[in-house]
């Protein structure tokens, strides 16, 4: 945990986590959030490795406000942030999910993948406490679907599964997005979950 020099004269935190399977507005969801919010940095956590993740990329980009600037980093993600916190007011990491894999293939030794990635996402924690503004993190709920045939699915269905409890415990407030629409799963202070809008992306089939 952050000691108490990072935490003086600290600004205010707030931890939002949106969970969520695939195309179930979870990107839109997250990205709605933080349009009202100040200087927005989004760190992007994918890597166009072929032509269809490509595609995808620049699908995502077209729909983001200009202003915003873009962090891609899809491993070292606490390294690459640290020196711009006082820059934003808020961050936008789209997504947890893929940062996993990026971690678990990068490891290469999945007997040990879950402790390294989960003390690993532990101080990213860390530093968004430390840091302070609004950051809105987005992953996948992937345990809902049928046992993966190999061992690395396996391995990385369950790690992702406790990361994104670890990062639960700790937001502030939490949303399971299905069919573009939010069911809240943690409020701080009893807040109503924000009511699911029809966004310009949204009419024009763009949800994520």
């Amino acid at each position: 945990m952050p000691d108490s020099s990072d935490r003086a004269g600290a600004r205010p935190c707030e931890l939002v986590l949106v969970l969520g399977g695939a195309r179930s507005g979870k990107s839109t969801a997250a990205e709605r959030m933080a349009r009202d919010g100040g200087r927005v940095l989004f760190i992007a956590t994918a890597e166009a490795l072929d032509e269809a993740m490509e595609r995808r990329i620049a699908a995502h980009r077209r729909y983001r406000p200009e202003a915003w600037d873009t962090l891609e980093e899809p491993i070292h993600l606490s390294r690459a942030v640290r020196p711009l916190v006082r820059r934003y007011d808020t961050f936008v990491l789209d997504c947890l999910t893929l940062w996993v894999s990026n971690l678990l293939l990068e490891d290469g030794e999945a007997s040990g993948a879950e402790k390294m990635i989960l003390e690993t996402v532990g101080r990213l924690l860390d530093l968004i406490d430390a840091a302070g503004g609004r950051w809105i993190l987005v992953s996948n709920e992937v345990g809902q679907g049928i046992v993966p045939a190999s061992p690395l699915a396996r391995d990385y269905r369950d790690v992702l599964g406790r990361v994104n409890q670890l990062v639960a415990s700790r937001a502030d407030r939490a949303y399971l997005m299905v069919a573009g629409m939010a069911l809240e799963l943690k409020a701080l202070g009893g807040s109503p979950a924000p009511r699911p809008a029809r966004t310009e992306a949204g009419r024009r089939g763009g949800l994520r």
